[in-house]
């Protein structure tokens, strides 16, 4: 019987660790190793960790649609805690038009009126005349789900290594490479794409799933997360500033909350960051393979919807 893979794994953000995972799963012996003194150190954790495969047919190609529809599924299976209440699309009322383009460019939702939104989110009754409701569509914390996830490769006999720069002294069949912007030396046309997220503490308000509230400029989404934290966050902004945010842009996400349920108006603000996004240009991601490397690269804004099937595209060429 021949031996299981040794698999090297560089960068433990989402794509690292859900490819680690799925290939600790397959059998390989999986070795990972971060830069960063933690799993997540880049734009991952920034996250909203919105599983919205339906959602994002607004924006994206069809493919991302298409590779994504099972990746609550995948959540699921391999980290507690993955919410599938679905998510709800909303526009203040001088955007109502907003509702209707959203809906043109989607599918599987249901369009509802004030009384059905008041009963899945009682905190916005009155609020909200109009909504897109999609409930197969899910979320997670993206603060508890990738150490959870780096705890799953360690259970399954995978080794992690935090602040290292360089792999252990043993030789690997295969060399994967998930490090986002740090892999600009080998592939080309890798572009920053700037997310900015805010975390809020708010006692006053209860959601039970995402909420997009759009907007013709800038859509805003505000993600619940345990114990009345709320993630409120842009989708994208052309931009490889990695610097702090602007005052522009958090008045943006507050008032974004604060348009959504006057509640926020006291909410605590108890952490606020930037990150950038590693794109293609045409924000797809990709699996390339030179030899026995591997990149897996291009997440864009779909990290946590993606990952799961572009960890099986490796796991086939690993077991090919």
């Amino acid at each position: 019987m021949a031996s299981p893979p040794k698999v090297l794994v560089r960068g433990a953000g989402v794509a690292g660790l859900v490819t680690a995972v799925t290939l600790a799963l397959r059998g390989a012996k999986v070795t990972l190793i971060e830069s960063g003194p933690k799993v997540g150190s880049g734009a991952s954790w920034m996250a909203g960790g919105m599983l919205t495969p339906w959602c994002e047919a607004e924006s994206a190609p069809a493919e991302v649609t298409e590779r994504s529809v099972d990746s609550l599924g995948w959540w699921q299976a391999n980290v507690p805690d993955v919410q599938a209440n679905g998510s709800l699309v909303l526009a203040p009322p001088r955007d109502t038009a907003e509702i209707a383009r959203f809906g043109r460019r989607t599918s599987h939702f249901e369009t509802i009126g004030p009384d059905e939104i008041a009963r899945l989110e009682p905190d916005l009754q009155g609020r909200f005349a109009k909504a897109l409701f999609f409930p197969t569509e899910g979320h997670l914390d993206p603060r508890e789900a990738l150490p959870a996830l780096a705890s799953r490769l360690v259970a399954l006999g995978g080794m992690l290594l935090t602040d290292s720069l360089a792999p252990p002294d043993e030789s690997f069949d295969w060399d994967v490479d998930c490090t986002g912007l740090n892999a600009r030396a080998h592939l080309d046309h890798l572009r920053g794409v700037r997310g900015e997220m805010i975390l809020l503490r708010c006692a006053d308000v209860t959601l039970h799933r995402p909420v997009r509230l759009l907007h013709p400029r800038i859509p805003i989404y505000i993600v619940p997360r345990r114990n009345h934290l709320f993630m409120v966050g842009a989708t994208m902004i052309e931009s490889e500033n990695d610097g702090p945010m602007t005052l522009r842009s958090m008045s943006e996400l507050l008032n974004a909350a604060w348009v959504l349920h006057p509640g926020f108006a006291e909410a605590e603000i108890l952490d606020m960051g930037t990150g950038l996004r590693p794109s293609y240009p045409d924000n797809m991601p990709l699996v390339t393979q030179e030899g026995r490397h591997i990149f897996v690269n291009g997440m864009y804004r779909h990290g946590y919807l993606l990952s799961p099937w572009l960890a099986q595209q490796v796991e086939h060429i690993v077991f090919a």
